[in-house]
C-alpha cells in the first residue's frame, strides 16, 4: 500500500466537491457507504424521501447542508438533554481534548463519572465504562450468566438492547419456544437461548418461569421502550418479573440506555420505585445522556455482581476506548448540569406543554391519536388508546404517521423519521419553540 501522501489522494472533480443539496449528498453516499447511511434508520426508508444531511447544530436547533433549520425533537436519538453546544459542555470537552484525546491507561475524570451516575442511581455500587449501548447491553448479559451459571434470557419484542447477536430476535412460534434471528449474519444456534416475550404479557412470563425458571439467567427490558415508540412497562408487569426472578434466582435487567437520565434524574427505575417501593434492578443499563453526545455508555450492579467481571473475575470485557477522556469530560459536565435543583421539573413541564398542545391539535383536527410522556422523552401514535406491545403499535396507522412526519418536516419540525421511534425535548427547547411546533402539527393535520 502507498504512503499516506498528497500524490496518493483520490482526486475529486470540481461538481463532487461542490455537492451541497441533500440529494447530491445522499447520492454521492450511497457510492461509498451501504444505503448511503451509517445507521440504518437515518436513510428515511420507513417514511420515504430524501435523508437531511445536517450541517450543524445550536441549542435546538439543526440546520441541513441547503441551510434550513429544523426544531430538533431527535437530539441524537436522546443524548442531547441541554440542546446542542451548551456553553458548560463545549468548555470541558475543548479542554479535555486539549488535554489528549486518548490513553488507553485510567483517569480521574472517569472516576468521577462513576461516582457521578452511582450517586443518582440507589440500585448500583459500581460501574464499568465502554463505548457503545450494544456494548453494554452485551456485557451485562454476559456479567447476569456470569454471575448466575445459566444461559438463558428473556428479552420481550419490540425492545431494542443494541445489535449483539443473541439480541437479534424475533419471537418463536410457541410461548415457550426459543426466538429467531431478525437479521442474516445470525446463526440460530446462537439464539438457542434467548426467549421472546410479548411485552406487558403478564401470563407469558408466568408460563416461562414456571417451564423453565431455573434455567434463566435474566430478564432483560426497557422499562420505556422507546423502540416502539414509547410504551411502558405496566407496575403489576414490572413487579411480577420482579418477584419471578427473585423467586428463581435470575437477574432483572434494566435496559435505561435511552431512559437513563432523561426521563428522571434516577432514571427510569427511580418511577418505578415511586409505584413500588423498595424496587431496584439487578443490573442497570445506561449511554446517550452520560455521554452527552460522545460515544459512551456504561453498565452497574451491586458490587457482588460486578465482582465477577475481569480483573477480578472470570468474565471478560475490555474496550480500548472505554472512559474515553474527552467523552468522560462530555458526560460528566453534562450530568453536573442536569443535577441542578429544577432542572428535571421543568423539562417535565415543557414536554408536558409539547404533547397537550399536539393532543389538543389533533383532536381540533378530528385526527385518532394518543400521546405519552416522562420527563423530556415523548411519544405519539395515530390510533385511539396507548398500544401496550410491539404487534399493536405495527398495527396503528403507519402511512399517516408518514404524511404527518413530511408535512412537518416541511414546516421546520424535524421528528425521528419512523413511527416506533420516541422523541426527545430538551432544556434548550423554548416555549416559542414549542408553540410553532404546535401551530406546526395544527397544519399538519389539516393536511392529512
Amino acid at each position: 500500500m502507498p504512503p499516506l501522501k498528497a500524490e496518493n489522494l483520490p482526486i475529486f472533480p470540481p461538481e463532487v466537491l461542490a455537492v451541497s443539496t441533500n440529494v447530491q449528498l445522499f447520492e454521492r453516499a450511497q457510492q461509498s457507504i451501504p444505503g448511503g447511511v451509517n445507521s440504518p434508520v437515518r436513510a428515511f426508508r420507513a417514511v420515504g424521501g430524501t435523508p437531511r444531511f445536517i450541517a450543524r447544530a445550536e441549542g435546538p436547533y439543526m440546520w441541513d447542508a441547503e441551510g434550513q433549520r429544523y426544531i430538533d425533537y431527535i437530539g441524537s436519538w436522546g443524548p442531547m438533554i441541554l440542546g446542542h453546544g451548551h456553553p458548560a459542555v463545549l468548555e470541558a470537552v475543548l479542554a479535555a481534548a486539549r488535554e489528549g484525546f486518548s490513553f488507553g491507561a485510567p483517569t480521574e475524570r472517569e472516576v468521577e463519572l462513576a461516582e457521578a451516575i452511582i450517586a443518582q442511581v440507589p440500585s448500583i455500587e459500581q460501574v464499568r465504562l465502554v463505548s457503545s449501548g450494544t456494548e453494554a447491553g452485551m456485557t451485562a448479559i454476559r456479567l447476569a450468566r456470569g454471575a448466575t451459571g445459566r444461559s438463558k434470557i428473556i428479552k420481550f419484542e419490540g425492545c431494542y438492547h443494541g445489535h449483539a447477536d443473541a439480541l437479534l430476535v424475533k419471537a418463536g412460534s410457541g410461548l415457550a419456544t426459543f426466538g429467531h434471528p431478525t437479521s442474516a449474519g445470525v446463526p440460530p444456534e446462537v439464539v438457542q437461548h434467548t426467549l421472546v416475550l410479548e411485552y406487558n404479557n403478564l401470563e407469558q412470563i408466568e408460563a416461562a418461569f414456571q417451564a423453565q425458571g431455573h434455567e434463566i439467567a435474566c430478564v432483560m427490558i426497557e422499562p420505556i421502550a422507546g423502540n416502539m415508540n414509547f410504551v411502558r412497562a405496566s407496575v403489576p408487569f414490572v413487579k411480577r418479573i420482579r418477584e419471578l426472578c427473585d423467586q428463581y434466582g435470575a437477574l432483572f435487567v434494566f435496559d435505561e440506555v435511552m431512559t437513563g437520565f432523561r426521563v428522571a434524574l434516577g432514571s427510569a427505575q427511580s418511577v418505578y420505585a415511586r409505584a413500588l417501593p423498595g424496587f431496584a434492578p439487578d443490573i442497570s443499563v445506561f449511554g446517550k445522556v452520560i455521554g452527552g453526545g460522545m460515544p459512551l455508555a456504561a453498565f452497574g450492579s451491586s458490587r457482588k455482581i460486578m465482582q465477577n467481571l475481569a480483573p477480578l473475575g472470570g468474565v471478560y470485557q475490555a474496550g480500548t476506548l472505554s472512559g474515553n477522556p474527552v467523552a468522560t469530560a462530555c458526560g460528566l459536565a453534562t450530568l453536573r448540569e442536569i443535577t441542578k435543583p429544577g432542572f428535571f421539573e421543568g423539562l417535565s413541564a415543557k414536554t408536558q406543554t409539547l404533547r397537550q398542545g399536539l393532543d389538543e391539535a389533533a383532536k381540533a383536527a378530528g385526527v385518532a391519536w394518543s400521546s405519552d410522556h416522562e420527563g423530556g422523552m415523548f411519544g405519539f401514535f395515530f390510533t385511539d388508546s396507548l398500544p401496550q406491545n410491539y404487534a399493536t403499535v405495527m398495527a396503528t396507522d403507519k402511512e399517516r404517521f408518514n404524511r404527518f412526519f413530511h408535512a412537518m418536516l416541511d414546516r421546520g419540525v424535524y421528528l425521528a423519521p419512523a413511527l416506533y421511534e420516541a422523541g426527545f425535548v430538551s432544556a434548550a427547547h423554548s416555549e416559542a419553540d414549542i408553540a410553532a411546533t404546535v401551530a406546526a402539527a395544527r397544519e399538519s393535520f389539516a393536511s392529512l
